[in-house]
């Protein structure tokens, strides 16, 4: 996995874009902990202010300063993000693999139940699942109901990979010297899925952001938790641009466009390093 980074940094340029940008949002989400304002607090610094050098984003109507109130959302919105990825990751993953090597009828069972998933209808389900849960709608069970309905394109992946792993020489050999199933789906098979898995990973991350913003400018999620989707939602509630204020307006919306370019240029780069046409073309450049 360390290789496969090092080779991404060092010869792909749009990795490398997407990498330094995350790293950097992932420092003002560290920031987040040396903040003087508690996130869930009104009126704790002068309202409507505009950017300055006492409040570098300005401050919004509730009284809040938007750049101690952005480093809050940024980690929660990572959060979200990783927890709905980890899990989808998780199950995806082990479905794929299971249902890749053994084949026959467990296969088709766990297609089955995949495809299924696939087809829901995830935005209305998500919509009344965020309206029903919403006294108890906290960041990680956001992320565990995300998870839902992104796990099943993961494992749709890892199984195809791992139909075509089962058929070459090495899995033979492992299962003739003695090996069982999990050794030899995670010991000889996860090692070649990884580059997917971690491709599932970021789209996932980029797919439950989106989400997450859809349902908190709709006011289906926690409102006092701050997140890019809430501080877009009460910009809106308090007609920030008509009234111009538009650095709080802007402040989320341009952070969201930077967070997606930058999963989105991680995500393309991987999948070009998984393209064999790719990987042959740089070979004949040199490496």
């Amino acid at each position: 996995m360390f290789v496969i980074l090092k080779d991404l940094l060092k010869r792909d340029k749009k990795f490398l874009f997407g990498f330094t940008v995350i790293s950097i949002l992932v420092f003002l989400a560290i920031l987040s902990a040396f903040s003087p304002y508690d996130p869930r607090s009104w009126n704790v610094v002068p309202k409507d202010k505009p950017p300055s050098f006492q409040h570098l984003l300005g401050t919004n109507s509730m009284g809040q300063d938007i750049f101690w109130n952005t480093t809050h959302a940024l980690k929660n919105s990572f959060i979200l993000g990783l927890t709905a990825a980890c899990i989808s990751t998780i199950i995806g993953t082990l479905v794929g693999l299971i249902a890749g090597y053994r084949g026959g009828i467990l296969d088709r069972v766990l297609m089955s139940i995949n495809d299924s998933f696939i087809v829901l209808p995830s935005l209305p389900i998500l919509v009344f699942l965020s309206f029903s849960l919403r006294e108890k709608m906290t960041i990680f069970v956001m992320g565990a109901i995300l998870s839902i309905f992104s796990w099943p394109w993961g494992g749709k992946q890892v199984r195809a990979q791992v139909l075509s792993l089962r058929e070459r020489e090495f899995t033979y050999t492992s299962v003739f010297s003695g090996m069982n199933m999990w050794k030899v789906v995670f010991k000889e098979h996860l090692p070649f899925v990884i580059p997917w898995v971690i491709a599932n990973f970021i789209n996932t991350i980029l797919w439950a952001l989106g989400m997450e913003i859809t349902l908190s400018v709709l006011g289906l999620t926690s409102l006092e938790t701050p997140t890019i989707g809430t501080t877009i939602h009460w910009a809106m509630q308090y007609q920030a641009i008509f009234r111009g204020i538009w650095w709080w307006m802007l402040t989320p919306i341009i952070l969201s466009i930077i967070f997606f370019v930058a999963l989105y240029m991680l995500s393309v780069s991987i999948s070009e390093f998984l393209d064999p046409r790719t990987r042959l073309q740089r070979i004949k450049m040199g490496g």
